[in-house]
């Protein structure tokens, strides 16, 4: 199946940090797709969406299943994932990491660096005519969103 060279695929329920990836992705050029659901998932990464991102608290979904099937299936085991988790779940972390995720971070980074970890997934032909506003994140007190 080609690639979708636009599409961040996120495995979450956490409204929060879907519609910070939703306004970071679309400045980015990007579109964001969130899936609850395995089989659904299982469809989805075989369109081979830039990047993949999991919730690694979402145990409805299995997360570190989920990166099992997609590092050992030949089609997309070269798609990039990237794992969130609260910095004290240890055991999260290591999990995920032995499933093969490319990338696990704590939720504070990751909400921290998302503008930076997107802009890592932008399809290089788009690059050279993209030319982003600055993206920044801002903690309002009790979390961070993007500016």
């Amino acid at each position: 199946m080609p690639s979708n060279d636009n599409k961040v695929l996120a495995v979450m329920t956490d409204l929060f940090f879907s519609v910070q990836i939703i306004d970071t992705a679309k400045k980015l050029g990007l579109t964001a797709e969130f899936i609850k659901d395995r089989e659904a998932f299982l469809r989805k990464v075989k369109e081979k969406p830039v990047l993949v991102i999991f919730d690694l608290n979402c145990a409805a979904a299995g997360p570190a299943d989920l990166i099992r099937c997609i590092k050992s299936d030949p089609d997309t085991k070269d798609i990039p994932t990237l794992g969130f988790v609260p910095h004290a779940q240890t055991q999260l972390k290591a999990e995920a990491r032995e499933a093969g995720c490319d990338m696990v971070v704590a939720r504070s980074v990751f909400a921290q660096t998302l503008p930076d970890i997107l802009r890592r997934h932008v399809p290089a032909k788009d690059t050279a005519e993209y030319s982003p506003a600055p993206l920044r994140s801002v903690h309002d007190g009790s979390r961070f969103r993007t500016e």
